[in-house]
């Protein structure tokens, strides 16, 4: 009996080709006639098939409100515009500036040939060093007993992402103190996270300062084991930190409460062009024998936006908690980005660890930090000069760092752009390093109109 195959009900190649002619010719004459008959009646019909694709149901998100404001700007045609959104440092000129340490770093680094392999999932070993050493000071006695645990992020919004991966894990059911108000992109770390938060009083509107007493009361009536999420220097986005004697009190405060201070260090060296002064505040906590966590950035301080290096610190009791912190911090990291880039890693270690070019990155950071004072006063001098209805403007000097936090609502900054096509965030910041001396005057204007004009 012959085998029956499998494939023995497929038709032949040359027989496909007859079954097809025939279908298609069948078709066609059927199409043809349909449409003429169609044509005579008067009537033209076209069915059109539509694929509903399965991301309908994904809405459209929201512009972010500060890298939203440049994207504004940007298609502003206007000749005057300003943009006062991002905090990135600009030149007099208005220019991004590469800091000229920075260049002497990467040069560095090409002479010595440096390769492009994997970092470690901890990050490269000489950043970590020195950047734990930067914070603490060198001979720091948490980091001489090995008691920092220290990973590489991706600058400071990575860190603080590692920082609440570990809350999220570890201290289940724990919750975050923000501050009122804080930088805009906290609280979407937090709730990615997956790690509940509230905020804590900070700024005064009648005033323009801190709300020093709200804060402390809202710090004490926060749940024991609170996380407090604390700006190091220079707050985002009001420009006001509190006093060496006011840090003394919360930090009273937050060890009575047996709470855990986690510090945002976005800008040391660059608020007041002194490393060592803007890290006070983490030194203070730290020598009062608590455990603290600090996430850091290069962003501001050496200009290094782009390349996304930063820290997550934490400083525990003993070396034997630092060493398994570390462990699961490295395993957070993992199927998060598995491991950092090293360029602006080199950058750190290399300026750092050269004495020559420590110095030097010193000089230039006072000189971007003098320039934002300098703009500050210009700012303060137009606008008192101008201003003739006696409100008091002070609060402008008697802030610190990148930003300004002018007081104005979102009408009134509605008002700066529609109007003055001065670019800032909603809330009333601006920020003092994309601003000019030359710019200063019709800043001025455009505030004084808002502030009086615009209810």
């Amino acid at each position: 009996m012959a085998s029956s195959s499998l494939l023995s009900s497929v038709p032949s190649h040359s027989a496909s080709l007859s079954i097809l002619d025939t279908n298609i010719k069948g078709k066609l004459k059927l199409g043809i006639n349909n449409f003429s008959n169609l044509r005579s009646s008067g009537r033209i019909c076209m069915a059109v098939a539509t694929n509903v694709s399965r991301f309908e149901g994904i809405p459209m998100a929201p512009p972010d409100p500060i890298l939203g404001v440049s994207e504004a700007f940007k298609a502003d045609t206007n000749d005057v515009k300003l943009n006062l959104g991002v905090g990135a440092y600009r030149t007099e000129e208005l220019q991004p500036y590469v800091l000229n340490v920075v260049k002497k770093a990467e040069n560095l680094m090409l002479e010595r040939g440096e390769n492009k392999e994997y970092l470690p999932i901890e990050g490269l070993a000489a950043f970590n060093k020195a950047t734990a050493e930067l914070l603490l000071g060198a001979d720091n006695p948490a980091i001489k007993q090995q008691r920092v645990a220290t990973v590489q992020g991706l600058s400071g919004t990575g860190s603080l992402r590692l920082g609440a991966a570990l809350i999220e894990r570890y201290f289940p059911g724990a919750k975050v103190l923000i501050s009122n108000p804080t930088w805009g992109n906290h609280k979407n770390i937090f709730n990615d996270a997956r790690v509940p938060w509230s905020e804590y009083r900070y700024y005064d509107p009648k005033t323009v300062g801190l709300d020093f007493e709200g804060m402390i009361e809202d710090i004490k009536s926060a749940p024991e084991g609170t996380f407090v999420l604390l700006h190091g220097c220079a707050h985002n986005p009001t420009g006001i930190d509190p006093t060496p004697e006011q840090w003394e009190k919360i930090a009273d405060v937050i060890q009575q409460k047996n709470h855990f201070p986690f510090f945002d260090v976005a800008y040391q060296g660059f608020a007041s062009g002194s490393l060592d002064e803007d890290a006070a505040s983490v030194r203070l906590f730290e020598s009062r024998g608590m455990e603290v966590l600090v996430a850091q950035s290069y962003s501001k301080n050496l200009g290094l936006y782009a390349e996304r290096v930063g820290a997550i610190n934490v400083i525990s009791s003993s070396p034997e908690s630092a060493t398994r912190v570390k462990s699961q911090l490295k395993r957070l990291a993992r199927p998060m980005y598995s491991n950092p880039p090293v360029h602006g890693a080199r950058i750190v270690a290399n300026i750092v660890g050269t004495p020559a070019l420590f110095d030097e990155w010193k000089a230039e950071m006072e000189m971007m930090a003098g320039r934002i004072k300098t703009v500050r006063q210009a700012l303060y001098d137009s606008i008192s000069s101008k201003d003739k209805s006696g409100k008091d403007w002070s609060f402008i000097l008697k802030q610190i760092g990148m930003f300004s936090f002018t007081g104005l609502n979102k009408s009134q900054s509605d008002n700066m752009t529609n109007k003055w096509h001065i670019y800032m965030t909603k809330d009333g910041r601006i920020s003092l390093a994309g601003l000019s001396l030359a710019k200063c005057e019709y800043l001025a204007d455009a505030i004084i109109d808002s502030y009086h004009n615009v209810s």
